[in-house]
């Protein structure tokens, strides 16, 4: 994956949109059911047009835009931080899940992330051992609570400047990346670092598109987790952090109480959270 030398909402939309163009993906949507998906996408198009009595202008900045969005490989973004959560949420309540609830991958997921025990430190650099620790720990279970064997947490989350390796130049290829193997009862306790705030790539048209409503680019501090393990539904989440800035404004709309740690201060200067993972079983 080539990345360019600044750390632009470009570069890091082109890197997006090339990871995901590698794993080219595929539904089992009838004809009929892709037909009835369009007809209400259009229509409701159609809604919105009459609505608000778009303008011919209107319609042309919107073409202008789409086209920007694809240039500047932006759609894993803007469809990751605007659609994505409507996706997870429609899911979760079909299939009548009762685990630990799950929020949006988001566009910078890498999949491969090196091993690590069920007591580690996530790779970092000097400059990330500089930062507030945070240590991180708990179990995966069942939903009648028993630890599952053979449980894995692949985390990953972007430093404290917001970017995340392999999508920013400078950042080792497994910089704060990493897939722990949680020991036979399901339990994990991971060292890492207490993520901070950080602004979606906003220099480019996913930018203007906020800038148009008066809206903000910011994230709240989070971390992404892949959760699976034998015979059970894994689940894709993030976990925010009690009372931090933009938990309830979100420009993702990704929170949900359920989801939000408090991490408690201790003498050595290391911030320290539990949080357990229930996991449904597999169909």
């Amino acid at each position: 994956m080539t990345i360019t030398e600044t750390a632009t909402a470009h570069a890091s939309g082109n890197a997006a949109t090339g990871k995901f163009k590698t794993e080219r993906v595929s539904a089992d949507t009838s004809p009929e059911r892709a037909a009835a998906i369009y007809r209400d996408v259009l229509d409701a198009f159609k809604e919105i047009i009459h609505k608000h009595e778009v303008t011919y202008d209107e319609y042309r900045v919107l073409k202008q835009w789409t086209i920007d969005v694809g240039e500047y490989g932006e759609w894993p973004l803007w469809l990751d931080v605007f659609v994505e959560h409507e996706i997870e949420d429609v899911n979760y309540s079909r299939n009548s899940l009762t685990g630990t609830k799950g929020s949006i991958e988001g566009p910078y997921y890498v999949a491969g992330s090196p091993k690590l025990p069920a007591t580690c430190t996530m790779p970092m650099r000097d400059k990330d051992r500089a930062c507030t620790p945070l240590v991180f720990s708990g179990q995966v279970t069942d939903l009648a609570g028993n630890g599952l064997a053979g449980a894995t947490i692949e985390l990953w989350h972007a430093d404290e400047d917001g970017y995340y390796s392999q999508f920013a130049p400078g950042l080792p290829e497994w910089n704060l990346r990493g897939t722990v193997e949680c020991d036979e009862q399901g339990r994990y306790e991971i060292t890492t670092i207490q993520p901070a705030p950080y602004q979606i790539p906003h220099d480019g048209p996913t930018g203007s598109f906020i800038e148009s409503y008066g809206g903000h680019p910011w994230r709240p501090a989070h971390l992404h987790l892949m959760v699976q393990a034998p015979g059970k539904l894994p689940i894709t989440t993030q976990l925010y952090f009690k009372g931090g800035e933009w938990v309830d404004t979100d420009v993702a709309t990704a929170v949900k109480p359920e989801l939000v740690l408090d991490p408690v201060p201790g003498d050595d200067g290391k911030n320290r959270v539990s949080y357990s993972f229930a996991l449904d079983p597999a169909a």
